[in-house]
C-alpha cells in the first residue's frame, strides 16, 4: 500500500468516526453534551474537527473512550488499534518537510518524521524552531500527526519544556513509551541507584519527616554523607490532613518541586523508600498509614488516610504489598474502614490496576532521568544576573526575544526596565 492510500485509508476512518458520533444514540447525546459544555453547541462544520479530534482521543463514557467504542461496534481493524494508541506529547519541530515534519519528543527524547493527513499549506506560519502539542500514531512502519492542539514559539521555550515535564508527571510512562532504550537506561540507573541506597543506609526505607526528607534526598543524590540520628520519624501525635503544597499543577509544581518537602508549613511523616525494580518513592503518611493497623483509634482521620493510599495513582501497589506483609490484619482493618470485603488482590484490582498492566517507574526516578526536566530546572533555580542592559527600547521589538538571552520577551525582560 502506498503513502497515499494509507492516508486516504486514515481519512477514511476518521470520517467514519466522527459519523459514528452522529448515528451512534449514547456517543451523539454525550458529544451534544460536550459542545454544549464548552459553549460550542452552533459551531460550523468546518470547524468542529478542532473539536471533535480530542473528543475522540480524550472523552471516556463508561470508562472507555470514544474510539473503543467505536471499535465495539464496527470490529477491530489494525489502522483502529494504531490510531487507539496514539501519543500526545509535545514537539520541538526540527524540520519542515515536503509532506510532514521532523519532530523531536520532549518528553521521550525520541525524534519522529511524521507525515501530515493533511497538505502541507494547513500549516503555513508552522516553522521550524517551534514547539507543537501534537498527537502522532505509527501505521504500518510511518508515522502520521493527526492533530495539532497548540503552537508555541521558540521564546516560549520555557512554557513548552514546563508542560511536557508536566504531562510526564501526570504519566511517567510517557519517559519510556516507544523509546526502549530510554527504559533501558531507567533500568541501569535504578540498579546502580539502589546498590548505592543499600550500601548508605543499610535499609530500604528510611523513616523521617518532611523537615528532613530533603536532606537525606539531596545528601544520597550528591554522595554526600548524612547523620540520620538526628533526622528520624519523631512525631509525637500521627493524623493524616490535607497538604496543599502537594497538590501540583502547571502553574507551581516546578517551584514545589525546588522548594522541596521542608517548605512545607505543617509537619508530617514521610517514608524514603528505594524499590529494587521500581525507583525512589518519598511516600507522605507512610508511618502514619502504618499506625492504623497497629491502633486506628489512635490516628486522627484514619479512614481519609486509608483512602489517599488507595486513590493516590503514585503510590504504586508495591506500597501496599509492602505494609500487608508487615502487618498480618492489613485487610480485616481496611475492610472495617472502608466497608467492604475485599481480598487483597480485588483491592490492588480495584485501586491499583494500572500498575498491574503496566510496568511504571516512581516518579522521583522519571524525573532523574528526563533531559527535558533537567534542563528546565536547572534554567528555573539558577540565579539570574543582574539586569544592567543599556539596550534602547527603541532598538529591538517589543515581542523579540530579549537580547540579554534570558529567554523571555524584550517588553517582559530589559524592556520593561528601561520603560519603568
Amino acid at each position: 500500500m502506498t503513502v497515499i492510500e494509507k492516508i486516504n485509508e486514515i481519512n477514511d476512518i476518521i470520517k467514519d468516526v466522527f459519523d459514528f458520533t452522529q448515528t451512534n444514540e449514547i456517543v451523539k447525546s454525550d458529544f451534544d453534551e460536550y459542545l454544549a459544555t464548552i459553549g460550542a453547541k452552533n459551531i460550523s462544520l468546518s470547524n468542529i474537527e478542532k473539536i471533535f479530534l480530542p473528543y475522540i482521543f480524550e472523552r471516556k463514557i463508561n470508562n472507555k473512550s470514544i474510539l473503543e467504542m467505536f471499535r465495539e461496534e464496527k470490529g477491530s481493524k489494525p489502522i483502529i488499534e494504531s490510531i487507539i494508541k496514539a501519543q500526545a506529547s509535545v514537539f520541538e519541530i526540527k524540520k519542515i518537510l515536503k509532506n510532514g515534519f521532523e519532530l523531536y519528543n520532549l518528553i521521550n527524547e525520541k525524534t519522529y518524521k511524521v507525515l501530515s493527513l493533511t497538505k502541507m499549506t494547513n500549516f503555513r506560519g508552522v516553522y521550524a524552531g517551534q514547539y507543537i502539542v501534537a498527537r502522532i500514531f505509527e501505521y504500518e512502519g510511518d508515522f502520521y500527526i493527526v492533530e495539532i492542539t497548540n503552537v508555541l514559539s521558540h521564546s516560549q521555550k520555557q512554557d513548552a519544556y514546563r508542560y511536557a515535564v508536566m504531562k510526564l508527571i501526570n504519566n511517567p510512562r510517557m519517559l519510556y513509551f516507544d523509546n526502549p532504550e530510554k527504559e533501558e537506561e531507567i533500568k541501569s540507573t535504578i540498579s546502580s541507584m539502589y546498590k548505592k541506597f543499600i550500601n548508605n543506609f543499610n535499609t530500604d526505607i528510611i523513616l523521617t519527616t518532611n523537615k528532613h526528607a530533603d536532606d537525606i534526598i539531596g545528601a544520597f543524590n550528591e554522595d554526600e554523607e548524612i547523620d540520620l540520628k538526628d533526622k528520624g520519624c519523631d512525631i509525637e501525635k500521627y493524623k493524616f490532613f490535607h497538604v496543599k503544597e502537594l497538590d501540583n499543577n502547571y502553574s507551581n509544581f516546578l517551584e514545589n518541586s525546588m522548594g522541596g518537602f521542608s517548605s512545607h508549613n505543617e509537619t508530617y511523616d514521610v517514608a524514603v523508600i528505594f524499590d529494587e525494580k521500581k525507583g525512589l518513592y518519598a511516600v507522605p503518611f507512610y508511618k502514619t498509614f502504618c499506625k492504623i493497623f497497629e491502633d486506628k483509634d489512635s490516628v486522627e482521620n484514619s479512614k481519609s488516610c486509608v483512602e489517599y493510599f488507595l486513590t493516590n495513582d503514585s503510590i504504586p501497589n508495591s506500597i501496599l504489598e509492602r505494609v500487608s506483609a508487615e502487618y498480618p490484619n492489613f485487610m480485616e482493618v481496611i475492610n472495617e474502614i472502608m466497608n467492604t470485603n475485599y481480598t487483597f488482590e480485588e483491592l490492588v484490582k480495584t485501586y491499583k490496576e494500572e500498575y498491574l498492566n503496566n510496568k511504571i517507574y516512581s516518579s522521583a526516578t522519571i524525573l532523574f532521568c528526563s533531559n527535558t526536566f533537567s534542563e528546565i530546572f536547572d534554567f528555573i533555580s539558577e540565579p539570574k544576573p543582574e539586569n544592567t542592559s543599556t539596550i534602547p527600547a527603541g532598538k529591538v521589538g517589543r515581542n523579540e526575544p530579549c537580547p540579554c538571552g534570558s529567554g523571555k520577551k524584550f517588553k517582559n525582560c530589559c524592556g520593561k526596565i528601561t520603560n519603568d
